[in-house]
């Protein structure tokens, strides 16, 4: 069964920073949170926190993953399993932590709805985004099957989704990821919510899709007159839309106040610890080298329904990728940037020797073949780390499974000690050992955070001493004081390694980081290639220049 409240992710206010916000005059609260706290078992996950949020407001929860933020957002609605909450939150005059679970079902969704952090997980693959848009119709306002279709598509068209009346019949895999975030934000809002509870709005999304969502749900927030409780990590955002902000630490909030205040003047030292946690580029600014990599007029197509009646007797073809050429010189970082659907990942799965393509790409001399011996020994060369470590790595196997993999496939000839000995040295290289995680190689993914499972996944690829990494946003799902510590770890080992990276990413702070030339696809063509500073500081292209702007 799909979720009555709709999920929500990425926004971006259209006027600039917080600088140019009114914040909404105190008069009655909408939301009053008092000593909330939080418990599983004895651990208080949430310990005694208090603010308000005015009707109209825009107030951000900030701080790192374990914090409490999603914790706090989720229990105003009674979703959080198995936890004894104690305190108050008034909302409309009524305890909504004091009402019994029937009373809520008429409150979410209805008056408080939320987006949750990822479109395709909170979306029901099962039905079609028109059918669980309308079910909030149904369910909430007792419309008929046809009324809420029709209603349905109103309003995703009202979110900036074109052709709704299709779109309305897709399924959400059919959908780009700011589509599948837009039709979200179309479940939450069909109701007019009072409040909008937004769980990291736009982790997975692009900086152009990401101000597009923002934009549009500052436009939407004026409309409709609702408050948003925006929960993130993403300081950069919190700048862009909100009002006020609180931080929170270790289920506590240690400081609160107008965005722009916190952000010039922050108090506490964990405040300040999260605004300075901004990538750092420290890599080696070295001469280019032959290439490593090389690639050719890269083209890849995939087979399409041809419009009309034509398609009844002949497929179409999309062509995601075009005419792609580039190189990457051993030691230095390719940074690959695009929007969403502009072709990043179906260059990535061509290098890997995943999709098939056209052109001709050649690592270290040696292409892509039929011949399965052949390509499993140019595999070893080639590694891959995954954006989210969470779903990558294999929840039944120990880190030791998991490290050591790679070996049984390419080393076969190590005996188990050996090979337990590559594993131990590998994993020590990433800054995880026995004397910080006792039990380290018999432990689970579960029982490490997201940064130390992104450690393991590098881990993971470094075992067999690969040339070159192919990097798939690998600290999108990380907080900002992780991203730079993972960030900083792959400098490190590019350096001592000299590792080759084709680095895949919607961060251009990231980019700045990291990347010695950066490549910028869009529609499936490379608008711009060329020198990191010189993409970044005078980029040519118009296309390019919105990229940048977006990300400032």
């Amino acid at each position: 069964m799909k979720r009555a409240a709709g999920p929500l992710q990425g926004a971006k206010a259209p006027s600039g920073g917080s600088a140019g916000h009114e914040v909404p005059s105190v008069g009655a609260c909408l939301l009053d949170v008092q000593d909330l706290t939080v418990r599983f078992g004895e651990t208080a996950v949430v310990d005694r926190i208090s603010f308000q949020i005015q009707p109209g407001e825009k107030f951000a929860l900030v701080g790192e993953s374990g914090s409490g933020k999603s914790i706090t957002a989720l229990s105003l609605l009674g979703l959080v399993a198995d936890a004894r909450t104690t305190g108050r939150a008034l909302f409309g005059g009524q305890d909504v932590l004091a009402l019994p679970e029937r009373a809520l079902r008429g409150i979410r969704g209805q008056d408080i709805a939320m987006i949750f952090q990822e479109p395709m997980t909170a979306l029901n693959p099962l039905f079609t985004i028109g059918r669980q848009v309308a079910e909030v119709f149904e369910l909430k306002q007792g419309l008929t099957q046809a009324q809420s279709a029709q209603a349905a598509i109103e309003i995703i068209a009202s979110t900036g989704i074109a052709d709704a009346t299709r779109r309305a019949n897709s399924y959400p895999h059919q959908l780009s990821g700011g589509q599948r975030q837009r039709a979200m934000i179309a479940m939450a809002l069909a109701c007019k919510p009072k409040l909008l509870l937004a769980d990291e709005p736009t982790t997975a999304l692009d900086v152009a899709v990401r101000g597009q969502i923002l934009a549009l749900l500052a436009d939407l927030q004026r409309q409709h007159g609702m408050a948003i409780l925006l929960i993130t990590h993403d300081l950069h955002l919190v700048q862009q839309f909100a009002d006020r902000v609180a931080v929170m630490e270790r289920g506590q909030i240690v400081e609160t106040g107008n965005v722009a205040q916190v952000f010039a003047s922050p108090q506490h030292r964990y405040t300040r610890r999260l605004i300075d946690s901004k990538p750092v580029r420290d890599v080696v600014e070295a001469p280019l080298h032959a290439p490593l990599l090389q690639a050719e007029g890269l083209r890849v197509g995939y087979p399409a329904a041809a419009p009309g009646v034509r398609g009844w007797f002949k497929k179409g073809e999309f062509v995601a990728l075009q005419g792609a050429s580039f190189a990457v010189p051993a030691g230095q970082t390719l940074g690959v940037v695009g929007e969403s659907g502009s072709g990043k990942s179906t260059l990535a799965l061509a290098v890997l020797g995943l999709q098939a393509f056209g052109g001709s790409l050649a690592l270290a001399g040696q292409g892509w073949s039929r011949d399965a011996t052949h390509n499993k020994a140019l595999r070893a060369k080639l590694q891959v780390v995954f954006q989210d470590p969470f779903s990558s790595l294999s929840p039944r196997l120990t880190v030791e499974e998991i490290v050591g993999e790679g070996l049984q496939v390419h080393a076969p000839q190590l005996s188990a000690a050996e090979r337990k000995a590559q594993v131990e040295q590998v994993l020590a290289d990433v800054g995880m050992d026995e004397a910080q995680f006792p039990g380290l190689l018999q432990r689970y993914p579960h029982a490490f955070s997201g940064g130390q499972r992104q450690r393991l996944a590098i881990a993971r690829a470094l075992i067999v001493r690969p040339q070159l990494l192919v990097l798939d946003e690998p600290t999108s799902a990380l907080d900002v004081s992780i991203q730079q510590q993972v960030l900083q770890l792959l400098q490190r080992l590019q350096r001592e390694r000299g590792l080759a990276y084709l680095l895949i990413t919607h961060d251009m702070a990231v980019v700045r980081a990291m990347a010695h030339q950066v490549l910028v696809l869009q529609n499936g063509n490379i608008v711009e290639y060329g020198p990191a500073h010189a993409v970044l500081d005078a980029p040519q292209h118009a296309y390019t220049r919105t990229l940048v702007s977006a990300s400032l």
